[in-house]
């Protein structure tokens, strides 16, 4: 999901570039909601692996 949100940035930084400012915006939203869903779900991933008694890594 990380490289999704990865795959967007780049696509909105180049869509900026260009001046294809409706692309631009379309793709950073896009890759700012994948990061919040990647973060979130890493900190769901993190406490389920400390709840089970686990290290974190």
């Amino acid at each position: 999901m990380l490289g999704w949100a990865l795959t967007f940035l780049i696509i909105a930084l180049v869509a900026a570039a260009l001046g294809f400012t409706g692309i631009a915006g379309t793709a950073s939203a896009i890759a700012q909601v994948l990061f919040v869903v990647f973060l979130i779900l890493f900190a769901v991933a993190l406490l389920a692996r400390a709840m089970r008694g686990q290290p974190p890594i």
